[in-house]
This record gives C-alpha cells, sequence and structure tokens, in this order.
C-alpha cells in the first residue's frame, strides 16, 4: 500500500506539474495579452491573477479535478493480473568439451503476475535469462531447477517446468569416415551426369557420448544439386556441405562432427552415345503375305547416361505386333528409355510396314554355334548331320534372294548341361526382321566330355 500511494503521490506532481506548464502558463499568458487591450476595467482582475496564491489556488484545483476525472482509468494500472511467455528458450550452463547433456527442454512457459504496469515493462524487456546450470555435476542422472532471472523485482513469476531431470555422459571422439550422399539429383538435367564428387577430406571426428558413436554406421556429405549455380558441364565448387549420421536403419543420429560443413568439387560431363532403333514385328502377318520394307521417320537415336550404361546398349528395341497383318500399315509408336538411360534425342517415331506375296526358299550348310558351355567341358557332333542345318527362310522375293548362309545364325543352348550325350533344340536367328527363319532340322545330338 506504501508503494502505491507513494506512486499516486508522484502521480499528482507531475500532473500538476503538467497543468502548470502546459495549461496555467499559456492561460495566464492569454488573459494578460487580452486584459492589455483594457488597461482600465482589468487592472482590478490583473492585480488579483498577479498574486503568487492565486496561481497555486488554480493549479490545485485543477489537477484534483483532472486526478479525479481520469481516477477510475488510472486504478487499472495497479490490479494484479497474470501473463504467460509462451516457449521461452532456456540457457544451459555446462562444458560443452567434457560432457553430452540429455533430456533438456529446450523451451519453457514463464507465467508472470503482478501489475498491469509491470507486467507491460517485463513484456518490453529485450530478453529473457532462463537458465539451467550444470557446473560442477558428474555424469549421471540429476534433478536441477530452471531459474529466471526477474525484470521487475516486484512481479512474482512461475516456470514450467520448474525442474528438468538431465543425464550427464562423458563425452568421447573417434574418427570416421566419409561418404557423399548427392540429394535432387532428379533435379539435374537430363543430359548431364555427376561423373565424380572430390571432397576436401575424407575423414571426420564424431563426438558424443560412447553409446551414439556406437550407433553409427556411416557419415555422409549432403550434396544437394539444388546448390549449384549453374548445370553445365564443367567442374563446380560447393562449399559449407552439411554432414550428418546415420545408423544402420538409415535414421540420424544427433552427435557432433567436426568439421561440421566441408568444400566439394562436382565433376559434371554429358556422356552420350548414337545407336540405331531397331523395329522388331511380333507374331506372323496374315497368310499368304511377307513384310517387304519397314520404314521409320528415324533410324538412329542420341542416348545420354552414365559412361558404363551406354557401353552395354547397341541399339534401341521397338517390338511391333502384326499378327494376321494383311495390308500396309502405319504407327505412331513411344520408345521405350533403356534403364539407366537418362535422356533421348528422340522419343516418338512413325515406322510404316509395307507387304507383298510371301515367297520362300531353303539356305544349306548353315554351321551350328554351341553356347553357354561350361568351360570345364567340351562338346563334339555325333554325327556330321549335327554339325549344320538347312534353314527355310520365308520372305518377298526381293529381300530373300540375296540371302546367304553367312547372313543366318544356327545354335543350341548348352547352359547347365554337363558330360554324357545330350538331344538338343536348334534355334535360328538372322539380322533382318522382315524374315522368317525356320530350322529345318528341329533337334540335333552332341556328346559332352571333361577336358
Amino acid at each position: 500500500m506504501k508503494k502505491i500511494a507513494k506512486i499516486i503521490k508522484n502521480l499528482v506532481i507531475s500532473i500538476g506539474k503538467l497543468v502548470d506548464t502546459k495549461i496555467i502558463n499559456p492561460i495566464t499568458k492569454l488573459i494578460l495579452t487580452i486584459t492589455s487591450k483594457f488597461e482600465k476595467s482589468g487592472k482590478k482582475f490583473e492585480n488579483w491573477l498577479s498574486k503568487a496564491n492565486t496561481l497555486l489556488y488554480i493549479s490545485l484545483f485543477l489537477a484534483i479535478v483532472i486526478f479525479i476525472a481520469i481516477d477510475r482509468k488510472v486504478v487499472t494500472f495497479f490490479e494484479n493480473s497474470a501473463e504467460v511467455l509462451k516457449s521461452q528458450p532456456v540457457n544451459v550452463i555446462y562444458n560443452e568439451e567434457a560432457y553430452v547433456i540429455e533430456g533438456l527442454p529446450e523451451t519453457v512457459d514463464i507465467t508472470l503476475i503482478g501489475s498491469k504496469t509491470n507486467l507491460f515493462i517485463a513484456k518490453q524487456s529485450p530478453s529473457y535469462d532462463i537458465r539451467i546450470d550444470l557446473t560442477g555435476l558428474k555424469p549421471g542422472t540429476h534433478k536441477v531447477n530452471i531459474k529466471y532471472s526477474q525484470v521487475l523485482t516486484d512481479l512474482e513469476y512461475m516456470v514450467n517446468p520448474s525442474v528438468a531431470t538431465v543425464i550427464i555422459y562423458d563425452k568421447v571422439s573417434k574418427s570416421s569416415s566419409l561418404a557423399v550422399d548427392v540429394l535432387n539429383q532428379d533435379k539435374l538435367d537430363e543430359k548431364l551426369v555427376i561423373e565424380e564428387v572430390k571432397l576436401d577430406t575424407d575423414k571426420v571426428v564424431i563426438k558424443g557420448a560412447e553409446y551414439q558413436l556406437d550407433r553409427v554406421a556411416n557419415v555422409k556429405a549432403l550434396v544437394d544439386i539444388n546448390n549449384l549455380v549453374t548445370q553445365e558441364v564443367g567442374t563446380h565448387i560447393l562449399k559449407d556441405i552439411p554432414l550428418m549420421a546415420y545408423d544402420q536403419k538409415g535414421n540420424v543420429v544427433d552427435i557432433e562432427i567436426v568439421p561440421s560443413e566441408i568444400t566439394a568439387e562436382i565433376v559434371i560431363t554429358s556422356p552420350s552415345k548414337e545407336i540405331p532403333i531397331k523395329v522388331i514385328p511380333i507374331g506372323n502377318v496374315a497368310f499368304g503375305k511377307a513384310i517387304s520394307s519397314i520404314e521409320a521417320s528415324s533410324s538412329k537415336v542420341t542416348v545420354y547416361g552414365l559412361e558404363d550404361v551406354l557401353s552395354k546398349l547397341n541399339y534401341i528395341p521397338l517390338e511391333i505386333d502384326v499378327t494376321n497383318l494383311k495390308a500396309d500399315k502405319q504407327w505412331k509408336l513411344e520408345l521405350t528409355k533403356p534403364v539407366g538411360v537418362k535422356s533421348m534425342s528422340v522419343n516418338n517415331i512413325t515406322v510404316m510396314i509395307k507387304l507383298d506375296v510371301v515367297t520362300d526358299r531353303d539356305i544349306k550348310n548353315v554351321k551350328i554355334e554351341r553356347r553357354n558351355l561350361n568351360d570345364n567341358y567340351t562338346v563334339s557332333a555325333v554325327s556330321q548331320d549335327d554339325i549344320a542345318v538347312s534353314v527355310n527362310i520365308k520372305g518377298v522375293e526381293s529381300v530373300i534372294r540375296d540371302i546367304k548362309a553367312e547372313d543366318i545364325v544356327a545354335y543350341v543352348d548348352l547352359k547347365g548341361l554337363g558330360e554324357g550325350t545330350h538331344e538338343v533344340e536348334v534355334m535360328v536367328a538372322g539380322t533382318d526382321p522382315r524374315i522368317e527363319y525356320l530350322s529345318k532340322t528341329k533337334k540335333i545330338t552332341l556328346r559332352i566330355v571333361k577336358k
């Protein structure tokens, strides 16, 4: 109550000074100005107004009137109220080089109780000192108080939570190899490939509680394609690449990594290869017909991808079902992108297949190849008839007339066969998809022996 009375007294004095400065003096000057024009009639009034006691009584009277007028509003400033400061950060004091702490709350709520004036002042404070002091505590489990340094001593406060249960571990460290994880590769231009990522270090130091370090399966540098300034062939430097530690299941392990960021040199290339588009008819056309020509809007395509993928590609297959086809026909088809190929110069083509009258002829003495024989064995033909076969070919006369035995491949698949005599099926194939190939000898007999 004494404090409230003192505040009211100071407030009244301040209001009196304010009234004297802003109201009485200007009014007095105004009256003197007016009365100066009426010297005779206003001389008595001027003498009365010029007395010191008169001005003092007027000031006191006006101060009391103003105080009474605002009294109801002033009182509200001194009524007790409460204010909750949500999610206030906690400052923890401990030796970060020696220990790892678990169980620390990141934020707390502070409830302040007091007058609205003090609450207002407290809320305008630039910062609040909320701290947990672990100085002197050894490894183990501890219950510690969360302390709040008040801005104003007249306020009561409550911290929620007010106590934290923390576990203190000794901090240990060990060396770890560093791997690379390239993020957002799908955002890279389809014609480009990341050929190499060179880190400025391949070793880092990981720090934390011993049980945490035991969980670490790998530490990765997270190279993000979105951070490249430009996407073009050449060498690019990326700085401040973050590092993350993971366990065997790919979960992040929260430990300290030194350094926490590194620099990487990224080499971008654009490997490509031009290969043919091979149209492959599937099925047999109508009886008495054969394919006379296959015309495609594009015969070649440039493919982009990894070098090891491109080296294994010889052509892009395009299968077309011609079963029971009776007349010429045109297709508009989409090329299927092989696995590992990122981009192709041609994605859609138009194919025209024309038909004509079928004819056939036999090609004799087509040598038989032996494929997929185990290296521990050798194979030989049981008779001369098992060395070569005759192949019947069907197609348009203009297509098949120049076909020779060298243009046809006859072979047997010996995969999985062991020592002994075996009867195996003969298969034939050719390079021209317009022709139908059929071996006149269905099976041959071979003898397999150990080397």
